[in-house]
């Protein structure tokens, strides 16, 4: 029987399951909250949940280039993510003073 140490002490599965932790938490955060700043913060979990996976199975394909070159632009993607949501967050919370989400379907008035 395997403990969580020994899952975590190395291997591919000890990066998988922190990936799928990462993942999961982020899902609930985007599903549960409200809050546009708190959802973005679990889009980006995901992103690097993501990158965490992609990284660990270049790590155990040999040092694959492949996988890096994807997480550089997965960086950049969320780097352009969170520039473009922050502008849109600022903007809803000028416009109704909130950054409730249920407040965020009446801008189309």
């Amino acid at each position: 029987m395997t403990t969580l140490s020994s899952i975590l002490a190395g291997g591919l599965q000890g990066y998988i399951l922190v990936a799928l932790l990462l993942f999961l938490i982020g899902l609930g955060t985007v599903l549960c909250r409200r809050s546009i700043l708190l959802q973005f913060m679990g889009v980006e979990l995901m992103l690097n949940a993501a990158n965490v996976a992609l990284l660990a199975f270049a790590r155990f394909r040999g040092g694959d280039v492949q996988g890096l070159v994807f997480y550089l632009f997965i960086i950049a993607v969320a780097a352009c993510e969170a520039s473009v949501g922050l502008g849109l967050v600022v903007g809803l919370y000028r416009h109704r003073h909130s950054t409730d989400t249920d407040r965020a379907d009446a801008l189309r008035q």
